[in-house]
């Protein structure tokens, strides 16, 4: 089957798959609300077409950080994709620089900075990092980082200790032998390994390595040691904008981490407009979270924000195709971003502005927080 939409490469990569890996993607905290609510916040909004435009060149190129895009969006950071194919984040990097998209780099990348960017030379690259106990580690990482042209670092702050997951306690899951967090000493990774019934090693993980006592003060600690530009990751309100934009942040991406931290935090297109009118508009605001379309993109886009990230659906390419599955997910998205551009008479992103959008006729639809009979769509 030649996959037609990115729910179709969920069935590819749901077949191939161990049940307890994909768990592990899938999953999202507690009741996983906020993961369903996620998939459904983008329904609740309609776009509103302008007819008898000029659409025959339609150009949804951009730049972000110096760094040109082919579209507005690129992949949301996330650990160990080894575990969905064995050459892991290479393959995803060959298959963002092809596609002309950005990679974050998740700390706990299988592969190594050096060797992800020698799969793809001049792709735009950046690091995202959690915030650890160990310093001399994170400073290290970010030096690796500035010596192997990685463009900004992108900080998550909404994990002072991994979300409870109810799928992975069920499963005790932990990574499997013979896969590791490749740019951090096996001694800080070695609890993620460790498995026992009723218990996540990744969670265990989180206890014992990230820093929960970190507040803004501590960026300062940071901002000191790079010259890269840095993001805050997992900003859901207006107030913190505005405490990072006064920190010196650089930019911003709305994210309750795909619905895996805070069972109940909004989605992301609830808070985007607050966040975005909080914060001058050279500081770029980025969005994640429950994107599985292109018109979803667009409607990100009219929400505000500068680009999108993805994250599961490139997963379930890179697991049922490699590099050119990964790929595959990521044009997918573009040309069904350019059509939409294209049927809404919007042909450029300048013209993507919430004047194209509309609240779902006849208020809240109700009933898109059920359980979706699917779990990947």
């Amino acid at each position: 089957m030649v996959p037609l939409t990115l729910a179709e490469h969920g069935e590819l990569a749901k077949g191939r798959l161990p049940a307890v890996i994909w768990d592990f993607f899938e999953g999202g905290a507690g009741a996983e609300w906020s993961r369903r609510a996620n998939l459904a916040a983008w329904r609740r909004y309609v776009l509103r077409p302008r007819v008898l435009v000029d659409v025959s060149a339609p150009d949804c190129g951009t730049q972000l950080f110096g760094a040109r895009l082919a579209a507005p969006f690129g992949v949301a950071p996330m650990a160990y994709h080894q575990l969905a194919h064995p050459e892991g984040e290479c393959a995803t990097a060959r298959a963002a620089a092809e596609a002309g998209a950005l990679l974050v780099v998740s700390i706990f990348a299988s592969r190594t900075l050096e060797q992800i960017a020698a799969a793809a030379p001049g792709a735009a690259r950046w690091l995202q990092l959690y915030w650890l106990r160990d310093r001399e580690a994170l400073t290290a990482l970010v030096r690796r980082a500035e010596q192997a042209d990685y463009r900004a670092l992108v900080l998550t702050v909404d994990a002072p200790k991994v979300g409870r997951r109810l799928r992975d306690l069920r499963n005790a899951f932990a990574l499997p032998a013979g896969l590791a967090a490749a740019n951090l000493d096996a001694e800080l990774t070695s609890s993620a390994r460790q498995s026992a019934s009723g218990r996540s090693g990744i969670e265990e993980h989180s206890r014992q390595q990230f820093d929960p006592a970190v507040t803004w003060a501590d960026l300062a600690w940071l901002r000191q040691r790079t010259r890269l530009p840095l993001l805050l990751k997992g900003v859901l309100t207006a107030e913190d904008a505005r405490l990072a934009v006064e920190h010196g942040v650089d930019g911003l991406i709305v994210s309750n981490h795909g619905g895996r931290q805070l069972d109940g935090a909004p989605p992301a297109p609830a808070v985007l407009p607050e966040i975005v009118d909080a914060v001058p508009a050279e500081h770029p605001v980025l969005v994640d979270g429950g994107l599985r379309h292109g018109s979803d993109l667009a409607k990100a886009l009219a929400l505000g924000a500068r680009a999108a990230l993805v994250g599961r659906p490139v997963l379930w390419g890179l697991a049922h195709g490699g590099a050119d599955g990964a790929r595959a997910v990521l044009d997918l998205l573009r040309e069904e971003l350019l059509d939409t551009m294209v049927l809404a008479g919007r042909p450029t992103l300048a013209d993507l502005d919430r004047g194209a959008l509309a609240p779902w006729p006849g208020g809240r639809r109700r009933a898109v927080l059920r359980p979706h009979h699917s779990p990947y769509i």
